[in-house]
């Protein structure tokens, strides 16, 4: 039984120390803390190109905060490193990364094995992140391999599928205050998630004879994200409709 036990743990400190291998990639991962965002560019190499997104996240007690993506693509044999930060559901972040480095090399033309792409995602508090960060991953990605700046005025929420369409996401709401608190201009998500519906308690109570019995109900209300969040909100389909956003002129 004791070399049981020692040799499951054995087999998972050397999982931690190794990474993850995922189909025929291998997806690095490690952790470690930032004092500041500014902190994300410091190490860019020389001969890498790097692309900067903040992207709209829930915390542990479902408020909505900021966390900071990079993503440098520098001349390599294809391995994905990603450095996290206080982010819970790595695994889910790691399979939206997998999934957006394939989908910005189809959009790009731009064959990602010839390519290291480092991920770093940082935050200021414990993030539940897991797959709503997958569109803004892809983003960041188009942007690092071809060179572009992003506008920082616009984010974005949404999974994404291996055909570059957008998945729904929960905390919309959330999300969107977080957004316009930190100054964005507009806020993108998925097809049919500007509208969202909320539920909130009303206590009931009726008389049955000679005693009141009363319940809590929840009444579900139909709210548009705009109006309540103050930040322009649109819908997009796809990465290729997000990049007319993020790579447009501003309107």
């Amino acid at each position: 039984m004791r070399i049981k036990i020692l040799f499951l743990l054995f087999g998972l400190i050397l999982g931690i120390f190794t990474g993850s291998y995922l189909g025929s990639e291998n997806i690095y991962v490690s952790y470690y803390n930032y004092s500041l965002p500014s902190d994300l560019f410091l190490n860019v190499s020389s001969n890498a190109s790097a692309a900067y997104l903040m992207v709209p996240a829930v915390d542990q007690d479902g408020n909505g905060v900021v966390t900071f993506l990079s993503v440098q693509a520098v001349p390599g044999s294809g391995k994905r490193l990603v450095n996290i930060d206080k982010i819970l559901f790595w695994i889910d972040t790691q399979n939206s990364i997998r999934t957006a480095s394939f989908v910005a090399q189809n959009i790009t033309g731009i064959n990602i094995s010839k390519y290291d792409l480092i991920y770093t995602i940082t935050a200021n508090a414990s993030v539940l992140e897991g797959s709503s960060a997958g569109a803004a991953i892809t983003i960041a990605t188009i942007a690092a391999l071809e060179k572009k700046e992003p506008r920082k005025d616009v984010m974005i929420t949404g999974t994404i599928n291996h055909d570059g369409t957008l998945g729904p996401v929960g905390s919309v709401m959330e999300k969107a205050k977080a957004a316009q608190l930190s100054g964005a201009k507009l806020f993108l998500v998925p097809l049919g998630q500007s509208k969202q519906v909320i539920y909130k308690s009303k206590k009931y109570c009726e008389n049955i004879g000679f005693t009141q019995i009363c319940t809590v109900e929840q009444i579900p209300h139909r709210i548009d994200v705009e109006k309540e969040t103050g930040i322009q909100v649109k819908q997009v389909k796809n990465i290729k409709e997000a990049l007319q956003y993020f790579f447009g002129e501003e309107e």
